[in-house]
């Protein structure tokens, strides 16, 4: 698959090859939406958390004798059906909301996912990205100068670096709906929140020796 190769200018410099079996695969929407779910799933933090009455503090002495006060039994003032007890069936921290997934579908997912950017024309593919200070200003620069040369509207946009790149994800920071990730931790579902993708050509060979 030949796609062109522009500068952080968005003049068109090369062609290169993007592999058919990562940029070209049919999209099945079910299995997408599984992993989809299953990410979001094991990123969830279980933080609602009611007290049961093991965990309430006091309720240790017996409030009054078991016998002849004419008073229904009770143990400790702790318990559910008193002000101040516990919470009988409350939510509690140790809810697991995991999934598992096996590691076969995200990759086929993370491949479908890279695919209908290329096929819906949303994969901008540039040979390098060099600023030369970590300035908020020099990025927005670069991506105006690719909207305006490519003319299209980037409303968010996740850049795909080969490597840590300090300056670039620092410039990035204070940009709303614009995100930079690692080649190597690239997940469907931070593709399918961003419109675009703007990847480093290094950052295929990256993809490449990481998934296949």
């Amino acid at each position: 698959m030949k796609t062109p190769v522009y500068n952080q200018k968005g003049e068109e410099v090369s062609k290169a090859d993007l592999p058919a079996d990562i940029f070209d695969i049919e999209l099945n929407p079910d299995l997408v939406h599984q992993v989809v779910v299953a990410q979001m799933a094991n990123s969830r933090k279980s933080i609602a958390h009611a007290k049961d009455r093991s965990e309430k503090r006091g309720g240790g002495r017996k409030p009054w004798r078991q016998k002849g006060t004419g008073r229904a039994r009770h143990g400790s003032t702790r318990s559910p059906i008193w002000r101040g007890g516990g919470v009988t069936f409350g939510p509690t921290k140790d809810r697991n909301f995991s999934k598992k997934i096996n590691k076969k579908m995200k990759r086929k997912a993370l491949f479908m996912g890279l695919s209908s950017k290329v096929k819906d024309k949303e994969l901008v593919l540039i040979d390098k990205l060099d600023l030369t200070k970590s300035k908020t200003s020099l990025m927005i620069q670069v991506l105006n100068d690719l909207k305006n040369n490519l003319k299209i509207d980037m409303k968010s946009i996740l850049i795909v670096l080969p490597v840590t790149d300090l300056k670039v994800s620092r410039a990035v920071n204070n940009l709303p709906k614009i995100k930079t990730i690692r080649a190597d931790s690239l997940n469907v579902l931070d593709i399918l929140n961003h419109q675009y993708l703007i990847i480093l050509e290094d950052s295929i060979k990256v993809i490449k020796e990481t998934y296949l």
